[in-house]
């Protein structure tokens, strides 16, 4: 039987784009809130979901590609926060640095900056996943193979 929902680039792309003009949005106004000002804010806003599409391709073809070797099939709670832990702690790794530059700010003030950003990332992606996944199925990477019919021999 073959895998339900939104498959393959066409799901990916369709959950980058939503993913990403949601996290502009948020992004920006968090930027403002924290005293920067909305030009820079929009600005390193769009830059950082430059990056993030990048890595959000990369990462999660990587994972499905791990995930479907695995034996036990679904996406656990566990198996999601692993998920979003990977792609937000990879994303830190380049935003950090990046944010303290464009905003002229300490790498301290911009890890704390970047640690706001990171809780609620982690939360706006498990459940920006979750919800995906209810609306558009699960990808085939995790779903159980159905199980053949056996037929009768004469």
């Amino acid at each position: 039987m073959p895998p339900t929902g939104l498959q393959g680039r066409r799901r990916r792309l369709l959950f980058v784009s939503l993913y990403e003009l949601i996290a502009i949005a948020v992004t920006s106004v968090l930027f403002m809130v924290t005293g920067q000002q909305a030009g820079e804010s929009g600005a390193m806003a769009v830059a950082a979901s430059a990056i993030a599409i990048a890595w959000n391709v990369t990462f999660n073809h990587l994972f499905e590609l791990w995930e479907a070797r695995q034996s036990v099939k679904g996406r656990s709670v566990l198996r999601r926060v692993v998920h979003a832990i990977g792609f937000e702690g990879g994303l830190a790794l380049v935003l950090i640095p990046l944010m303290a530059w464009w905003f002229d700010i300490s790498l301290w003030q911009a890890t704390v900056m970047e640690a706001g950003l990171l809780v609620f990332f982690l939360i706006y992606t498990y459940v920006f996943n979750w919800a995906f996944d209810r609306i558009f199925g699960l990808p085939a990477s995790a779903q159980g193979a159905a199980p053949t019919p056996k037929t009768a021999t004469p």
